[in-house]
């Protein structure tokens, strides 16, 4: 469910109820475009988080921390200025659209208690965080917009605040039949979730699809097509939603696709259209937003994080490849050095046969059994022993050219196999201390220069592998990195311990805890082949060859590269990996 006016609404309403009155404390500026800050209510002290990021805007009380910068962005330090120490009186949300106000009452330079206004406007890409004055006179905001990027609303200090343009459509909280009716007689070839959320502010498509479900209407009806039956139904559900809205009568849930399946979505209010969904209630509304936006939110922050990571990885993969490419043509260029060699030889046997300051030479090639006939150039201003000597440096110098190469061979193929691991642990990564870990891993390979430490700099946090419970009690741990493999297979496991890759393909090396059992259930091996398999280059993949073997069998051979490993008397699982058997499996 996007976050529409029914959940601002929502927001609102728990916001209200717990910050009225409180002074906000600390503030801080994690992300370009998210704020955090504590808020000391009566009896309870909260973080609260407001992000105008264009994927996921919102604002919540959160219980989860970012770490900070460690000098603060422009926009924070506006915000300390003028709001920090400041109490919340007010929280608002106009005419049901997807802002939500916050007026809080602080003191100017003069000492005087003013009111300042920090609105968020939950507009997909054009969401912003805007600071204004209680003229609405705009003191900064977290996305300055200029007339070059808008010539219809400037957002800047200085400018006076306005809303965004209206798109003419009615305030649900004030639904009268006479309008609703009127507006749906006129909605020719429309569909009935079309009216809906096109006619009414703060409706989105998912809750004007669930009106007509609670109304017995399929959503995709044409307005046209419903008899006035239906027509005073459709009126009723949705005048019976605003009334749970009217009254906070909120039910914040996540639903499923499937019994621990991935989100299909998430409500303030009970939805109908997903019946027979798993379901999974939350005691607030933030609690519900916490839960679905972390992930999103984690997984974008990281991609944020790692693409630098992985811009310089895959310049390095590019030139691997065309290095690749460069010692194949060279391989095809001396494929025929045997030939030189043996024209050097038959112009030595026949060297006084040879007419001096001649072309080509003709003679039997008398190291083939069938004697054939083979013309051999020559250059007419050597003499024969030196055209001879010609082909036999040409021979030698591909002889070491194919020495050199089958060691550069050899060195290019181990690096592109590193890089495409190090890709691919960028995709496992979960958090920043994964990331750090694998900037360490490549500064350590010398891909990337190792940056100097910061004086005060705290040591980065040591990333943990992740943790599976098998659905016979056993545990499975999953390295994230190439070095928290190593750590994994090397230094955590036990040598009876079950050690499983996938065969041939870059992924996370996966341990079973076997404490000392002699026998592993086949359905524990198939699960952890499934977490080998997803967390690999071939998760999209059917038929995954994942290899096995007690982690006694795995050595690391002298100056192989993080996570290259070799071993013996293994066998091998054929898996196809699903994320909802991965979900189903219970992460510690």
């Amino acid at each position: 469910m996007a976050l529409d006016g029914i959940t601002t609404a929502a927001i609102a309403a728990e916001l209200r109820g717990k910050l009225l009155g409180g002074r906000i404390d600390k503030i801080h500026q994690p992300l370009a475009d998210e704020i955090r800050f504590s808020v000391r209510a009566i009896g309870a002290n909260y973080k609260v988080l407001a992000s105008a990021n264009s994927g996921h805007p919102r604002i919540h009380i959160t219980e989860n921390n970012r770490e900070n910068p460690l000098k603060a962005p422009l926009f924070c330090m506006v915000l300390r200025k003028y709001i920090a120490g400041g109490k919340i009186v007010d929280i608002c949300q106009p005419h049901f659209e997807r802002i939500l106000i916050l007026k809080i009452e602080s003191a100017n330079e003069m000492g005087d208690l003013t009111i300042k206004h920090l609105i968020l406007e939950i507009m997909g890409k054009h969401s912003n965080l805007i600071l204004t004055d209680e003229n609405l006179k705009i003191l900064d905001a977290i996305k300055r917009i200029s007339h070059d990027k808008s010539s219809v609303r400037e957002v800047l200090p200085g400018k006076t605040y306005v809303f965004p343009p209206s798109q003419n459509k009615q305030n649900p909280m004030e639904l009268e039949a006479k309008t609703f009716y009127k507006l749906l007689h006129i909605q020719e070839g429309k569909k009935v979730q079309d009216f809906l959320y096109q006619s009414y502010t703060g409706i989105s498509p998912v809750m004007a699809a669930e009106i007509c479900c609670r109304a017995g209407i399929d959503p995709s009806d044409a307005c046209e097509q419903i008899h006035a039956q239906q027509e005073a139904a459709l009126f009723q559900s949705f005048g019976a939603v605003m009334e749970d809205v009217r009254h906070g009568n909120f039910s914040p849930a996540l639903y499923y696709r499937t019994q621990g399946g991935s989100i299909l979505d998430f409500s303030v209010l009970e939805m109908k259209q997903f019946t027979g969904c798993p379901v999974k209630s939350f005691p607030s509304v933030s609690a519900v937003l916490e839960a679905f936006y972390t992930e999103r939110d984690n997984a974008a922050h990281i991609r944020q994080k790692a693409h630098d990571t992985r811009r310089l990885v895959l310049n390095h993969v590019e030139r691997c490849v065309k290095k690749k490419e460069i010692q194949r043509k060279t391989l095809q260029e001396i494929a025929g050095k045997e030939i030189w060699k043996l024209k050097g030889e038959l112009i030595t046997a026949n060297i006084y046969a040879i007419p001096p300051n001649t072309n080509t030479f003709r003679t039997v090639n008398f190291y083939d059994e069938n004697l054939p006939e083979i013309e051999i150039a020559l250059d007419p201003t050597k003499t024969p022993a030196e055209n001879a000597q010609k082909y036999f440096q040409k021979y030698n110098k591909a002889k070491r050219t194919l020495a050199a190469m089958e060691i550069q061979q050899k060195q290019n193929e181990e690096e592109l196999t590193y890089l495409e691991s190090v890709l691919q642990a960028l995709d496992t990564a979960k958090d920043d201390a994964d990331l750090s870990e694998i900037r360490t891993e490549l500064a350590e390979s010398g891909f990337i220069r190792r940056p100097a430490a910061k004086k005060g700099q705290s040591k980065p946090k040591k990333a943990k592998p992740m943790r599976f419970l098998s659905s016979d009690g056993y545990e499975i741990l999953v390295g994230k990195s190439n070095l928290q493999n190593d750590e994994l297979t090397l230094r955590t496991a036990e040598p009876t311990d079950i050690w499983m890759h996938t065969k041939n393909i870059p992924g996370s090396h996966v341990i079973i805890r076997t404490n000392g059992a002699e026998e592993v259930p086949v359905s524990t091996l198939e699960e952890a082949a499934t977490l080998a398999a997803y967390f690999s280059k071939a998760k999209q993949s059917s038929l995954v060859p994942v290899d096995y073997t007690q982690r006694k069998n795995v050595k690391k051979p002298n100056g192989a590269k993080p996570g290259m490993v070799i071993y013996l008397t293994n066998k091998t699982i054929y898996i196809t990996p699903e994320e909802e058997k991965v979900q189903t499996l219970s992460q510690s």
